[in-house]
């Protein structure tokens, strides 16, 4: 978290003895944990009396350690960490900042000049024919959807063999995008191959920047999958980085189309 919670009283001329200075600077690298504190507990923590607590709260400008921590809601009420964060047991709290670190991670990974380069190749395309296999699907056939309600031909294959013979027979003034977490889906890293044997123009939305879409696609859009699966045993790891990305891409492609 990036909030500056002296910076209403940065014109002030603050004096702070040595262990308010050391609250301060615990707290700033606590910060996402002062929501769930207590002021007992962060006495404990940070080795300062709750005294001393409330004094720098009052410094800097709060009625005290309570006033700071609506400060800091207030100030990221969209923030999960401060909304349901304190509601739930510990798994869930672990779950829900997993998918909060894929979004931001994802979002912090794309370029702007990757999100234009995609639009105007899209522009400029008269098909678009999407590829994608398994869970992938739901989000290639919204992206479908959205680019037929924009007046866009576009058409999804999702199977198998239909893949590998219609990435053959793709015309060059068309365009194709792939939609793959892992990006090594035989059938579409074929039909990828196949697209570059032609020279079809061609866009990947996964979360392997080493995959080989990603190596065979001429833009390429990589998000951050976590690690970790709460469903080890089946390949269903969350495709909220692609869909994510997607959507980023079909917000973009509206605005420009207006």
């Amino acid at each position: 978290m990036n909030i500056s919670y002296l910076q209403k009283n940065q014109h002030k001329n603050i004096h702070f003895s040595s262990s308010e200075h050391f609250l301060l600077e615990y707290i700033e690298k606590n910060l996402d944990d002062m929501p769930e504190i207590s002021i007992v507990k962060l006495s404990e923590q940070a080795n300062v009396s709750t005294s001393t607590i409330v004094r720098t709260m009052k410094k800097i400008g709060y009625d005290g350690f309570t006033s700071f921590k609506h400060y800091l809601k207030s100030e990221q009420e969209y923030n999960p960490k401060f909304a349901i964060i304190d509601q739930v047991d510990k798994k869930i709290r672990e779950a829900i900042m997993k998918n909060e670190q894929e979004v931001t991670r994802t979002i912090q990974m794309l370029d702007s000049g990757t999100i234009e380069d995609a639009i105007q190749n899209i522009k400029a395309s008269d098909k678009i024919t999407i590829f994608a296999r398994g869970f992938s699907e739901l989000i290639a056939k919204e992206m479908m959807i959205k680019f037929q309600l924009m007046g866009k031909y576009c058409e999804l294959h999702d199977d198998p063999n239909i893949i590998k013979s219609i990435s053959k027979k793709i015309n060059s003034s068309g365009i194709a995008i792939f939609v793959s977490l892992n990006g090594e889906t035989p059938e579409l890293v074929e039909a990828a191959t196949n697209c570059n044997r032609h020279n079809i123009k061609t866009i990947t939305f996964t979360a392997n920047s080493e995959g080989s879409l990603a190596k065979l696609s001429e833009i390429s859009f990589v998000g951050f999958k976590s690690s970790f699966s709460y469903f080890p045993d089946y390949e269903v790891r969350s495709r909220l980085p692609l869909q994510i990305m997607t959507r980023i891409l079909l917000d973009s492609y509206a605005i420009r189309m207006q």
